[in-house]
């Protein structure tokens, strides 16, 4: 945050659709503020860690190749952890989706939505929700379901969920936001924020989407 305004990353295939969208949100009646702009993703990577912004706006295709930003979006979730990243799509492919919640994105936004709308996803993913539609989510939830086996969170082996870390997954699981969630559980936002680290790291997960499928209840293997 920059005096109250949300710090934005725009990431976009050349020079002129960055300056447009970056143009496009300093003008918008949120508070934004673009920090940096890039086109393809090393840029986009040099940035985040340079300008250390809140949310990363990344076009699926930058300048240094078809689905770049895919790249640069797993590169980031490995370097900067703490951005929240909103992929930029052309179209409804599915495996687009599903490869941009896996390489780590907090949300997918649609070139063909409304300009007011690509607003209010870059604030909600900024407060730590995920933005997707009940749709996209079942698709996502689905390829997950395909990809990895479903475990619960009953007893763990020791070194895995603390109790309160079990509490945060569970108010994750229920769509809370990483406000609600301190607010809930008296902890700061960055406190909440260290957990998911943790939790992710611990469970081996790479988004709030993964983090619920994980965690919800499964019948288990017959005795």
């Amino acid at each position: 945050m920059c005096n109250g305004a949300v710090t934005v990353l725009v990431a976009d295939a050349n020079p002129m659709g960055c300056q447009l969208l970056a143009n496009a949100l300093r003008n918008s009646d949120q508070h934004f503020k673009v920090v940096a702009c890039a086109v393809d993703s090393r840029t986009v990577v040099n940035a985040a860690n340079e300008h250390q912004p809140s949310v990363a706006l990344i076009s699926l295709n930058l300048k240094d190749g078809p689905l770049s930003g895919l790249e640069a979006l797993r590169e980031m979730r490995r370097s900067k952890p703490g951005v929240s990243s909103v992929m930029l799509l052309e179209q409804r492919q599915h495996d687009h989706l599903v490869d941009s919640f896996r390489g780590g994105a907090k949300g997918v936004f649609f070139r063909t939505a409304p300009f007011e709308a690509l607003c209010k996803c870059i604030e909600k993913v900024h407060e730590g929700q995920i933005w997707a539609s009940s749709d996209e989510l079942q698709i996502i939830l689905e390829a997950f379901a395909k990809a990895m086996p479903l475990r619960t969170i009953g007893p763990k082996p020791e070194g895995q969920l603390t109790k309160r870390e079990e509490q945060v997954v569970h108010l994750v699981s229920q769509g809370l936001s990483n406000r609600e969630i301190s607010s809930h559980l008296n902890l700061s936002a960055h406190t909440v924020k260290n957990y998911l680290f943790h939790i992710f790291d611990k469970l081996g997960v790479s988004s709030r989407v993964e983090l619920v499928l994980h965690s919800s209840p499964q019948s288990g293997p017959a005795p």
